[in-house]
Formats: C-alpha cells, sequence, structure tokens
C-alpha cells in the first residue's frame, strides 16, 4: 500500500546499496536510482550520502525512514483488520520480550487477556532487549517489554517499572535470612551470570570492580531457569530481577536484594513504535501487561 518510491527508498536504507535494494524488490538497478533521485527532487532535499561502496541516510533521510516505517506497519495493520473484518478471523498481537520477563509476567498478561478476549491470539518471541527495541523501531513487532536504562530515543515507553537485581541462594545458606547482601558477600560464592555485553551482567562487572573483588564465575548463561538451579542444586549464587520470578513459588531459594546503586538504575519497560496507530488489541493487552509488571 506504499508509493514505489517509498518501498524502493526503505530498501535501499536497508541494505545501503542500491544494487542490493534492486536484487530484492527484483527490478533493475537504474530503476531504483530513478525512483530514489525522483524521489530527492520531489522533496527538495538528499536523502542520501553518496560514497564508493554504499549509502548512508543523511537527517532528512533518517527523518524519512521513521515515516516509512510506521507507514508501512500502519498498512500493513489494516490490511489485517480489514481481513480479520471479512472473515471474522482471530486478532493477532505480535509481542517481544526478553527471557526474564517472559517467564512468568508476560505469559500471566496473557493468560489474563486471554480470558477476557478469545478472538486475540499472541506471537511471542523470546529476544534480546535490543533485538526486542529494534524490532519494536521496525514495526514488525506490536509490543516490546524489555529491560532498558531510563527513557528511550527511538521507541515510545508506555510504562516503565523499576526492576533492581537480587542475589539468588539457596535457601539453606548462611546469608538467606539478610535483608540485603553487598557484592564483595555475593562474590564469596561461585557464581551463574549472563555473558558480557547483557546488562545484567554489565553491571555486575563493573560492581566487582567498585569494591575490587575477583568474582568466581562457574556458569555463563543467557537463560533463567539453568542459573536458579545451578543455585537450586547448591552450586553457588546467581543474579536475577524480581520479575523474573514469584519468589513465594520458588523451592529451595531465597531472594535478597543486591545492596549496590548500580543494580536499582535498569528498568523493566513496555515500548511500543512512535507515532503507531494502536489496535483496539494492542492497547487493551498494554493495561493488562502494565497491571502484571506493577505486581510486587
Amino acid at each position: 500500500m506504499l508509493p514505489t518510491g517509498m518501498i524502493y527508498f526503505h530498501e535501499v536504507a536497508r541494505t545501503g546499496s542500491i544494487t542490493e535494494a534492486a536484487v530484492a524488490q527484483h527490478v533493475s538497478a537504474s530503476a531504483i536510482s530513478r525512483q530514489i533521485t525522483q524521489l530527492e527532487s520531489g522533496i527538495g532535499v538528499a536523502l542520501f550520502e553518496r560514497h564508493p561502496r554504499g549509502m548512508t541516510l543523511t537527517d532528512a533521510g533518517l527523518l524519512l525512514l521513521s515515516h516509512a516505517r510506521r507507514s508501512a506497519a500502519e498498512a500493513d495493520a489494516l490490511v489485517t483488520e480489514l481481513r480479520d473484518l471479512h472473515s471474522r478471523s482471530n486478532r493477532v498481537v505480535k509481542v517481544v520480550s526478553t527471557e526474564g520477563l517472559a517467564r512468568c509476567r508476560v505469559p500471566e498478561a496473557i493468560a489474563k487477556f486471554s480470558a477476557m478476549h478469545a478472538d486475540v491470539v499472541f506471537d511471542l518471541d523470546v529476544v534480546s532487549s535490543a533485538e526486542a527495541s529494534r524490532r519494536v523501531v521496525e514495526g514488525t513487532a506490536d509490543v516490546g517489554v524489555v529491560y532498558a536504562l531510563g527513557m528511550q530515543r527511538d521507541v515510545t515507553v508506555e510504562f516503565s517499572t523499576a526492576s533492581p537485581a537480587h542475589a539468588v541462594l539457596g535457601a539453606g545458606s548462611h546469608l538467606a535470612d539478610r535483608r540485603f547482601i553487598g557484592v564483595r558477600e555475593l562474590c564469596g560464592f561461585p557464581l551463574a551470570l549472563p555473558p558480557k555485553g547483557v546488562g545484567q551482567r554489565e553491571f555486575f562487572d563493573i560492581a566487582a570492580q567498585m569494591e575490587n573483588v575477583r568474582p568466581s564465575i562457574r556458569l555463563v548463561t543467557v537463560h533463567v531457569s539453568p542459573a536458579l538451579e545451578f543455585v537450586r542444586a547448591g552450586a553457588g549464587a546467581t543474579l536475577l530481577s524480581h520479575l523474573a520470578v514469584h519468589a513465594d513459588t520458588e523451592v529451595g531459594l531465597a531472594f535478597i536484594p543486591v545492596d549496590h546503586p548500580l543494580f536499582q538504575q535498569r528498568q523493566a519497560q513496555i515500548q511500543t513504535m512512535i507515532g503507531r496507530r494502536r489496535s483496539s488489541a494492542v492497547a487493551a493487552f498494554i493495561d493488562v501487561l502494565r497491571d502484571s509488571l506493577s505486581e510486587p
């Protein structure tokens, strides 16, 4: 439903190359080049900077790309709604979430919503926070549920709540009854942690350097369940947001807030595409999801 020029513009922006865009669109490179030239001439500004090895967007091009993504997402949503109206088929809400939030809070919200709206089907994909935000920006996901720091520039943050880290210890540990635990004390245990580059791990590494301690990391995993089983088996400790589990249902584990300011900065956020019209199903689901994330 987009004009040909906008489709070709979006493809060149995605690939950074007229030749690659032409291959993707099954047209000649000259056809792509002609449409881009006409688009720039009609607007009156350059949308790309030409380089020997490709093309990059100008500031004006970035602004138009944002508009093109919203338009494409709107068009796809409209076509879907029209088809659903005609066939009276189920509405689909596409959700992307990090594993921690997808472990209980997001499925809980989906279950509550489904009990009230039997005509809505959820497509849930578990990815990294960065990938989830990217899909929201590009319009391939309706809702992103992620861990992030503060307000975001490229997405609309519909809701955010503090998601401080908790140390997870075996229930029989000598520190299991503590109200708080320090980083130095935590480093006295063998640890199961995410790999470098993951937000929680970055905070931990900085905090350990600040405390001048060297942790003993025995298990590196991005997944929550193996880390919890590592602790439950008595092998050591791990770090986890309180939103990733319901502490009162986890037998054999103790959840203790970490006493360090770095671990208070992370937030759980509900993200949507900037300027995108939300369907009634998406808007209603966000309300239910907000309630789920707000629970202790």
